[in-house]
């Protein structure tokens, strides 16, 4: 028997839920101790093995890893600012069993300021090459609108400080609070700045000042959607194919859009039969789907249904949102409810909802 394994290998179980990926680690993690600990063929002995368990689980998931002490490795699994994937992290790690010798971490934690070092592409990234201010939008007030200010800026290389100075923020406020709190970063140079430069390591108390006082601002904010009346729009497009949306427009014009400040849309594509427009099987189908992500997303839970749109073989659902978690694990299960179903979605913070402004009246 011993030989037909050699020969055939153990057959092994596919990783369909988190705990049969805990179970496989734990299955292996005395080889993983080893190849980090020992910092020898960690590629072939831990990542090769790794990633594709991960990717059986689900696509878009990504680690760092590395001794917190002499006998701890640390395995930080993150989704790379992806933030449809975020709450998926954070359920894997919530679900790892204590092992010792291990610790896991969801998302890049944020490092102190003295710790945070890059050098990219021949620039450093510190606390002595780096400060900011704040800029005040007068339009939107609730957006935390920064601008980063690098004292070695060189236009020509404005592209590799850009994402050098992304990597240091990532590190050192951390993965969650720069995809949540910052909506808009600008990199300029100090001959460029309008306003007195502040320390790069006072920006973690300015943004979780300004989070206080925008959850302060909108606590408890909610909207009935339930009775609202929704305009129906039509128009053809340059390929001559035909486009109806439903829209609630009344809310489009309210004043507290940014206590909502997630957009979700769920696209589901179809094979259009007439200018782009769905038979009526295809259309039926389509109301399906969107009706299971209505009776999920409901508006008294900060689910706001902004409308939707038909054109082109595609349908789009739109909903703004409190929180981008739930929506996030919705519209996942929408595409493993019907697999034969083109079926995407995104997830992206817009405040003040400019992505619906091309539905607004003239």
């Amino acid at each position: 028997m011993s030989i037909l394994k050699r020969l055939f290998g153990t057959k092994q179980e596919p990783i369909r839920t988190y705990n049969d990926f805990w179970k496989w680690f734990q299955e292996n993690e005395r080889g993983f101790f080893k190849a980090v600990k020992n910092h020898k063929n960690i590629e072939k002995e831990f990542f090769d093995k790794l990633s594709p368990k991960l990717n059986e689980l689900q696509d878009g998931f990504f680690y760092l890893t590395g001794m917190l002490d002499d006998n701890t490795v640390e395995l930080i699994l993150t989704p790379d600012g992806n933030i449809k994937n975020i709450v998926f992290v954070e359920e894997l790690v919530h679900a790892a069993p204590a092992i010792p010798g291990w610790t896991f971490t969801s998302l890049k934690p944020p490092v102190d300021i003295k710790n945070v070092q890059l050098d990219m592409a021949g620039y450093t990234h510190d606390s002595d090459s780096l400060s900011f201010y704040p800029n005040d939008v007068k339009d939107y007030p609730d957006e935390i609108d920064i601008t980063i200010v690098h004292k070695d800026y060189n236009e020509d290389d404005k592209s590799s400080i850009t994402n050098g100075i992304y990597i240091f923020l990532d590190n050192f406020i951390g993965e969650l609070n720069l995809v949540t709190t910052i909506d808009n970063v600008k990199v300029i140079g100090r001959g460029q700045a309008e306003k007195a430069l502040i320390p790069i390591e006072k920006l973690r108390d300015f943004l979780l000042w300004r989070q206080k006082e925008f959850i302060e601002k909108y606590e408890g904010t909610l909207q009935n959607t339930d009775t609202a009346e929704f305009a129906i729009l039509e128009a053809e497009l340059e390929n001559g194919n035909k486009l109806i949306a439903t829209i609630n427009r009344d809310i489009l014009n309210w004043d507290k859009k940014a206590s909502h400040p997630w957009i979700a849309t769920l696209e589901i594509q179809y094979d259009g039969q007439f200018k782009g427009m769905p038979d009526e099987t295809t259309y039926q189908l389509l109301n399906e789907i969107e009706e299971k992500a209505l009776e999920q997303l409901k508006d008294a839970d900060g689910y706001l249904n902004i409308g939707r749109q038909t054109a082109d073989n595609s349908r789009e659902v739109y909903f703004a949102c409190k929180d981008f978690r739930k929506p996030s694990k919705v519209l996942h299960q929408l595409t493993k409810d019907y697999p034969s179903i083109n079926i995407q979605y995104d997830i992206y913070k817009d405040k003040y909802w400019r992505s619906f402004n091309r539905f607004n009246s003239n």
